[in-house]
């Protein structure tokens, strides 16, 4: 059964591969790979022409949302997709999300054509587009993802995003998963997501390698990487 509502902290680490294979080797009695394994998650952030949602995002307050399209590897026209209201309040994290058929989710964020199939989340999708007004297609970002989930507590997951990319045209992913390259080579974002407290052992195995968080946006990061170069 897919999740529709989550409610969880989201912690960000900036590290390199040689710090996640060693986190990984020393987690192996605590962690498992998840059921998705190694995947390709591809999203549409939609934003007001401006850029307002992720201008405000990057300014750090109490608030801020997002919306997007995500998907898993490069769809097709009938490939399920995830639309997706993510919001974050005081460090806790609040997303709201249902599936449609790719064609049918862009239908709908783009044109406000109703799905034929109605829910509360999609009545909340579409208070936010009336509310910003006009919300279009601003950035695609693909990245491959790791997925751990920890064997005594299942609410404990640990991914680790690699060779992500963007691009601000061809905003379709139909068209393909390519972009620039955000990071270095051997760069890469860790997110811890958890709905209580930190477990004690990976506490210590962070501290152990001495990998700390940080704030990163993938989305923020590429607005303000086109914004440095000249290209919005």
């Amino acid at each position: 059964m897919i999740q529709s509502v989550f409610e969880r902290k989201e912690i960000k680490y900036l590290m390199v591969e040689p710090q996640m294979r060693a986190l990984i080797d020393m987690l192996s009695d605590r962690i498992y790979s998840d059921e998705y394994g190694l995947t390709t998650i591809c999203s549409i952030y939609f934003d007001t022409p401006d850029y307002r949602l992720i201008r405000e995002s990057i300014e750090k307050p109490m608030y801020k949302e997002k919306l997007r399209l995500r998907t898993y590897g490069t769809p097709k026209r009938d490939s399920t997709a995830f639309v997706e209201l993510k919001k974050k309040f005081d460090g806790i994290v609040y997303k709201r999300r249902e599936t449609l058929p790719y064609e049918e989710a862009m239908r709908f964020l783009c044109f406000r054509e109703k799905p034929s199939r109605w829910s509360q989340i999609f009545s909340e999708i579409d208070w936010t587009l009336e509310h910003y007004g006009t919300l279009e297609p601003a950035m695609i970002l693909c990245y491959d993802r790791i997925a751990y989930r920890a064997f005594e507590n299942d609410d404990v997951r640990i991914t680790f995003d690699l060779n992500t990319r963007f691009r601000n045209y061809e905003l379709d992913l139909l068209k393909g998963t390519y972009g620039e390259r955000l990071m270095g080579d051997d760069e890469l974002i860790m997110e811890l997501k958890i709905s209580e407290a930190m477990p004690l052992w990976l506490s210590n195995a962070l501290d152990e390698l001495r990998i700390y968080p940080g704030t990163y946006t993938k989305y923020g990061n590429a607005y303000k990487r086109l914004l440095i170069g000249g290209s919005l």
